[in-house]
């Protein structure tokens, strides 16, 4: 019978998932990569001296606002206390990524989230990577705003950059992205920044044309 491990803080392994406390000097969504991880799984396999561990079976992990789900996470963290994860989703499946996104006092709540058959998480560099048959969506509270498709989708938190390759080489037999090794994107516009839409412009009626006397223009 499986039995679901939380990421316990008081076993060494655990002691591979503490993060740096979070700075108050920046937003929470900035921080999320100096925010515990706590992860979820039916099993785990810890090696101490590559100080990686790896969980499988209904993975959850959670990170700060960072959530992220697949069938296999691997998780290593460097001297310097940043945390990496590499998620793999089940045979046919993609995994899950969700990430609420810094905004300004008062506006909506916007959330980033996408799928990819592997997601690869980097502490350091506050960048996720998805591969493969990848999405990515971005929401205005429930509202879907724009959305993009491709083989590899790298979203950089830190400067809101998205990046998209529909061409990545996929294994043999396997579909990397978009038919055709397209990237897709539907990008709706913004709105303004003070709430209102903006007035169309007034449609005037062009001047009339008045024809010259004679083919040469003389008078």
């Amino acid at each position: 019978m499986r039995t679901r491990l939380p990421f316990l803080l008081l076993s060494r392994a655990a002691a591979l998932a503490l993060a740096l406390a979070a700075s108050p000097l920046v937003h929470a969504e900035k921080a999320d990569r100096n925010k515990p991880m706590n992860i979820e799984a039916d099993a785990l396999r810890h090696d101490e001296l590559k100080q990686t561990s790896v969980f499988t079976g209904r993975v959850v992990m959670t990170k700060g606002t960072i959530v992220l789900r697949g069938a296999q996470l691997e998780v290593r963290q460097d001297a310097d206390g940043f945390q990496y994860g590499v998620v793999t989703a089940e045979p046919g499946k993609r995994a899950f990524f969700r990430q609420k996104r810094d905004t300004a006092p008062g506006a909506p709540d916007e959330f980033v989230e996408g799928e990819g058959e592997v997601i690869e998480y980097d502490g350091r560099a506050d960048v996720v990577k998805l591969i493969r048959r990848a999405e990515l969506r971005r929401y205005r509270e429930a509202t879907l705003t724009d959305e993009l498709a491709g083989a590899l989708i790298v979203y950089n938190n830190l400067t809101d950059v998205f990046t998209v390759d529909g061409q990545k080489t996929a294994p043999a037999g396997a579909t990397a992205g978009t038919p055709g090794g397209r990237v897709r994107a539907v990008l709706a516009p913004k709105e303004p920044a003070s709430g209102t839409r903006a007035t169309p412009p007034v449609r005037t009626e062009p001047p009339a044309l008045r024809t010259s006397p004679s083919l040469d223009g003389a008078k």
